[in-house]
Protein backbone atom coordinates (compact mmCIF):
# COMPACT_ATOMS: atom_id res chain seq x y z
CA UNK A 1 0.00 0.00 0.00
CA UNK A 2 0.93 3.60 -0.47
CA UNK A 3 -0.15 6.99 -0.26
CA UNK A 4 -3.90 5.68 1.47
CA UNK A 5 -6.02 8.42 2.13
CA UNK A 6 -7.08 8.16 5.73
CA UNK A 7 -9.04 10.75 8.33
CA UNK A 8 -9.44 10.49 11.96
CA UNK A 9 -13.72 11.40 13.11
CA UNK A 10 -15.42 11.78 16.06
CA UNK A 11 -18.03 10.23 16.44
CA UNK A 12 -21.14 10.73 18.82
CA UNK A 13 -19.89 14.11 19.32
CA UNK A 14 -20.80 17.81 19.23
CA UNK A 15 -17.39 19.21 18.14
CA UNK A 16 -13.76 18.12 17.92
CA UNK A 17 -12.35 16.02 20.65
CA UNK A 18 -15.45 14.54 22.05
CA UNK A 19 -16.88 11.45 21.42
CA UNK A 20 -15.38 8.52 20.40
CA UNK A 21 -12.80 8.90 17.84
CA UNK A 22 -12.26 6.97 14.42
CA UNK A 23 -9.65 6.63 11.58
CA UNK A 24 -11.36 6.05 8.36
CA UNK A 25 -8.89 4.34 5.71
CA UNK A 26 -9.73 4.29 1.95
CA UNK A 27 -7.15 1.87 0.13
CA UNK A 28 -7.50 1.78 -3.65
CA UNK A 29 -7.52 -1.51 -3.79
CA UNK A 30 -8.08 -4.51 -1.43
CA UNK A 31 -5.57 -4.31 0.97
CA UNK A 32 -4.87 -8.08 3.06
CA UNK A 33 -6.28 -8.31 6.50
CA UNK A 34 -2.61 -8.43 7.85
CA UNK A 35 -1.99 -4.78 6.46
CA UNK A 36 -5.39 -3.58 8.33
CA UNK A 37 -4.06 -4.86 11.57
CA UNK A 38 -1.36 -3.33 11.59
CA UNK A 39 -2.78 0.01 10.53
CA UNK A 40 -5.35 -0.03 13.38
CA UNK A 41 -2.23 -0.97 15.59
CA UNK A 42 -0.39 2.40 14.05
CA UNK A 43 -3.58 4.04 14.31
CA UNK A 44 -4.20 2.97 18.30
CA UNK A 45 -8.16 3.98 18.48
CA UNK A 46 -10.78 1.43 19.48
CA UNK A 47 -11.41 0.87 15.86
CA UNK A 48 -10.23 1.87 12.24
CA UNK A 49 -12.61 1.48 9.50
CA UNK A 50 -11.62 0.34 5.90
CA UNK A 51 -13.72 1.18 3.23
CA UNK A 52 -13.61 0.06 -0.20
CA UNK A 53 -16.89 0.80 -3.02
CA UNK A 54 -19.02 -1.73 -3.61
CA UNK A 55 -21.74 0.22 -6.16
CA UNK A 56 -23.61 3.47 -6.49
CA UNK A 57 -24.20 4.69 -2.37
CA UNK A 58 -22.51 0.83 -1.26
CA UNK A 59 -19.37 0.22 0.73
CA UNK A 60 -17.53 -3.22 1.92
CA UNK A 61 -16.60 -1.69 5.46
CA UNK A 62 -14.54 -3.69 7.97
CA UNK A 63 -13.60 -2.99 11.68
CA UNK A 64 -10.42 -3.53 13.42
CA UNK A 65 -9.19 -2.64 16.71
CA UNK A 66 -5.86 -2.92 17.53
CA UNK A 67 -5.79 -6.42 18.12
CA UNK A 68 -8.67 -8.12 16.23
CA UNK A 69 -11.36 -7.31 13.36
CA UNK A 70 -15.18 -7.04 14.95
CA UNK A 71 -17.95 -8.21 13.30
CA UNK A 72 -19.97 -4.89 14.36
CA UNK A 73 -18.75 -1.00 15.22
CA UNK A 74 -21.25 1.57 15.29
CA UNK A 75 -19.00 4.83 15.82
CA UNK A 76 -16.89 3.87 12.99
CA UNK A 77 -19.60 2.90 10.65
CA UNK A 78 -20.47 6.68 11.62
CA UNK A 79 -17.51 8.04 10.94
CA UNK A 80 -17.38 6.10 7.76
CA UNK A 81 -20.53 7.68 6.73
CA UNK A 82 -19.66 11.51 8.12
CA UNK A 83 -16.51 10.92 5.87
CA UNK A 84 -18.06 9.57 2.44
CA UNK A 85 -20.36 12.74 2.51
CA UNK A 86 -18.79 15.58 4.48
CA UNK A 87 -14.99 14.74 3.09
CA UNK A 88 -15.36 12.91 -0.14
CA UNK A 89 -18.59 14.44 -2.19
CA UNK A 90 -20.54 10.97 -2.20
CA UNK A 91 -24.13 12.25 -3.27
CA UNK A 92 -26.04 8.95 -2.45
CA UNK A 93 -28.99 9.86 -0.09
CA UNK A 94 -28.71 6.89 2.14
CA UNK A 95 -24.91 4.60 2.37
CA UNK A 96 -25.58 0.75 2.69
CA UNK A 97 -22.69 -0.90 4.45
CA UNK A 98 -21.67 -4.69 3.52
CA UNK A 99 -19.72 -5.78 6.84
CA UNK A 100 -19.44 -9.17 8.71
CA UNK A 101 -22.72 -8.09 10.89
CA UNK A 102 -24.81 -7.61 8.17
CA UNK A 103 -25.96 -4.86 5.64
CA UNK A 104 -25.88 -1.36 7.37
CA UNK A 105 -27.74 1.67 6.46
CA UNK A 106 -26.73 5.46 7.28
CA UNK A 107 -28.70 8.20 6.16
CA UNK A 108 -28.49 11.48 7.04
CA UNK A 109 -31.72 13.19 9.69
CA UNK A 110 -31.91 16.58 11.01
CA UNK A 111 -28.19 17.49 10.99
CA UNK A 112 -27.23 14.05 12.46
CA UNK A 113 -26.68 10.53 10.53
CA UNK A 114 -28.83 7.88 11.27
CA UNK A 115 -27.11 4.53 11.58
CA UNK A 116 -29.72 1.22 11.21
CA UNK A 117 -28.39 -1.55 12.79
CA UNK A 118 -29.52 -5.03 14.10
CA UNK A 119 -31.43 -5.26 17.49
CA UNK A 120 -29.43 -7.98 20.16
CA UNK A 121 -31.75 -8.11 22.88
CA UNK A 122 -29.66 -9.05 25.94
CA UNK A 123 -30.88 -12.31 27.67
CA UNK A 124 -30.32 -12.99 31.24
CA UNK A 125 -27.62 -14.73 32.80
CA UNK A 126 -26.62 -16.46 36.02
CA UNK A 127 -24.45 -13.49 38.48
CA UNK A 128 -21.09 -14.29 38.30
CA UNK A 129 -19.27 -12.89 41.48
CA UNK A 130 -15.99 -12.68 39.54
CA UNK A 131 -17.46 -10.55 37.30
CA UNK A 132 -19.03 -8.19 39.85
CA UNK A 133 -15.51 -8.24 41.73
CA UNK A 134 -13.45 -7.70 38.89
CA UNK A 135 -16.33 -4.41 38.53
CA UNK A 136 -16.29 -3.31 41.89
CA UNK A 137 -20.15 -3.40 41.90
CA UNK A 138 -23.62 -4.82 43.33
CA UNK A 139 -24.99 -6.51 39.62
CA UNK A 140 -28.84 -6.34 40.02
CA UNK A 141 -28.84 -8.27 36.71
CA UNK A 142 -26.53 -10.07 34.05
CA UNK A 143 -27.44 -10.76 30.49
CA UNK A 144 -25.16 -11.59 27.05
CA UNK A 145 -26.11 -10.00 23.88
CA UNK A 146 -23.94 -11.42 21.64
CA UNK A 147 -20.39 -11.45 22.38
CA UNK A 148 -20.89 -8.87 25.46
CA UNK A 149 -21.81 -8.94 28.80
CA UNK A 150 -24.69 -6.32 30.00
CA UNK A 151 -24.45 -5.40 33.75
CA UNK A 152 -27.02 -3.62 35.44
CA UNK A 153 -26.71 -1.60 39.03
CA UNK A 154 -29.13 0.53 40.59
CA UNK A 155 -27.62 3.73 40.32
CA UNK A 156 -26.01 6.00 37.66
CA UNK A 157 -23.28 7.19 40.08
CA UNK A 158 -21.92 3.89 40.55
CA UNK A 159 -21.50 3.63 36.59
CA UNK A 160 -19.68 6.93 36.49
CA UNK A 161 -17.10 6.09 39.42
CA UNK A 162 -16.39 2.32 37.90
CA UNK A 163 -12.49 1.95 37.93
CA UNK A 164 -12.28 -1.70 37.19
CA UNK A 165 -9.80 -4.28 37.02
CA UNK A 166 -9.16 -4.31 33.56
CA UNK A 167 -6.90 -7.49 33.60
CA UNK A 168 -9.84 -9.75 35.47
CA UNK A 169 -11.81 -8.39 33.10
CA UNK A 170 -10.15 -9.71 30.19
CA UNK A 171 -10.04 -12.83 31.35
CA UNK A 172 -13.52 -13.35 30.96
CA UNK A 173 -15.30 -14.66 27.55
CA UNK A 174 -16.90 -11.55 25.69
CA UNK A 175 -16.02 -8.88 23.55
CA UNK A 176 -16.36 -6.43 26.38
CA UNK A 177 -19.12 -5.30 29.19
CA UNK A 178 -21.52 -2.90 29.61
CA UNK A 179 -22.18 -1.71 32.17
CA UNK A 180 -25.56 0.45 32.80
CA UNK A 181 -27.93 2.16 35.31
CA UNK A 182 -31.24 4.40 34.36
CA UNK A 183 -30.51 8.10 33.84
CA UNK A 184 -29.58 10.32 36.65
CA UNK A 185 -30.50 13.70 34.88
CA UNK A 186 -33.80 14.30 33.20
CA UNK A 187 -32.20 14.14 29.60
CA UNK A 188 -31.04 11.19 29.57
CA UNK A 189 -33.20 7.76 30.08
CA UNK A 190 -30.15 5.83 31.37
CA UNK A 191 -26.34 5.59 31.26
CA UNK A 192 -23.32 3.11 30.61
CA UNK A 193 -19.85 2.55 29.94
CA UNK A 194 -18.02 0.15 27.99
CA UNK A 195 -14.91 -2.06 28.55
CA UNK A 196 -13.01 -4.33 26.17
CA UNK A 197 -9.78 -5.06 27.31
CA UNK A 198 -9.66 -8.50 26.00
CA UNK A 199 -9.25 -6.54 22.45
CA UNK A 200 -7.45 -4.02 23.14
CA UNK A 201 -9.69 -1.51 24.53
CA UNK A 202 -9.08 -0.49 28.09
CA UNK A 203 -12.37 1.54 27.73
CA UNK A 204 -14.47 2.50 24.77
CA UNK A 205 -15.33 5.99 24.98
CA UNK A 206 -18.75 6.20 23.12
CA UNK A 207 -19.94 2.55 21.51
CA UNK A 208 -22.50 2.60 19.14
CA UNK A 209 -22.70 -1.44 18.98
CA UNK A 210 -23.35 -2.10 22.73
CA UNK A 211 -26.59 0.16 22.12
CA UNK A 212 -28.03 -2.48 19.87
CA UNK A 213 -28.30 -3.88 23.03
CA UNK A 214 -28.94 -1.33 25.67
CA UNK A 215 -31.72 -0.02 23.70
CA UNK A 216 -33.65 -3.03 24.13
CA UNK A 217 -33.40 -3.51 27.49
CA UNK A 218 -34.11 -0.21 28.84
CA UNK A 219 -37.04 0.13 26.36
CA UNK A 220 -38.44 -3.04 27.44
CA UNK A 221 -38.17 -2.19 31.33
CA UNK A 222 -39.35 1.59 30.43
CA UNK A 223 -41.92 0.63 28.32
CA UNK A 224 -40.52 3.33 25.30
CA UNK A 225 -39.33 2.86 22.30
CA UNK A 226 -37.31 6.48 21.94
CA UNK A 227 -34.42 6.72 23.83
CA UNK A 228 -32.02 9.19 25.05
CA UNK A 229 -28.54 7.66 26.28
CA UNK A 230 -24.98 8.67 27.43
CA UNK A 231 -22.20 6.66 27.85
CA UNK A 232 -20.44 8.33 30.78
CA UNK A 233 -16.65 7.86 29.71
CA UNK A 234 -14.02 10.54 30.31
CA UNK A 235 -14.37 11.57 26.62
CA UNK A 236 -18.25 10.89 26.81
CA UNK A 237 -21.07 10.99 24.53
CA UNK A 238 -24.89 11.22 23.57
CA UNK A 239 -26.79 8.52 21.61
CA UNK A 240 -30.07 8.68 20.71
CA UNK A 241 -31.78 5.11 19.92
CA UNK A 242 -35.32 4.01 18.72
CA UNK A 243 -36.41 0.59 18.52
CA UNK A 244 -37.10 -0.69 15.61
CA UNK A 245 -38.87 -4.21 16.20
CA UNK A 246 -35.60 -6.94 15.20
CA UNK A 247 -33.28 -3.38 13.74
CA UNK A 248 -32.16 -0.18 16.41
CA UNK A 249 -31.56 3.37 15.00
CA UNK A 250 -28.86 4.81 16.62
CA UNK A 251 -28.74 8.81 16.10
CA UNK A 252 -25.59 10.81 16.08
CA UNK A 253 -23.32 13.60 14.81
CA UNK A 254 -19.52 13.46 13.93
CA UNK A 255 -16.34 15.99 13.38
CA UNK A 256 -13.55 15.54 11.34
CA UNK A 257 -10.31 16.26 13.30
CA UNK A 258 -7.63 15.00 10.95
CA UNK A 259 -7.10 14.37 7.09
CA UNK A 260 -3.71 12.76 6.34
CA UNK A 261 -2.26 10.02 3.87
CA UNK A 262 -0.47 6.84 4.92
CA UNK A 263 2.90 6.35 3.43
CA UNK A 264 3.44 2.74 3.86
Amino acid sequence: MSRTDLYIVDAFAEGPFGGNPAAVCLPDREPDAGWMQRVAAEMNLSETAFLLPRGPGEWNLRWFTPRVEVDLCGHATLASAHTLWRERGVAAEALTFHTRGGPLIAAPEDGAIRLDFPARPPTAVETDPALAEALGVTPQWMGRAGDDLLVVVAHAQAVRALDPDLAKLATHEARGVMVTAPGDRPEYDFVSRFFAPAVGIPEDPVTGSAHCALGPYWGARLGKDRLRAYQASERGGSVSVRLQGERVHLLGGAVTVLEGRLRA
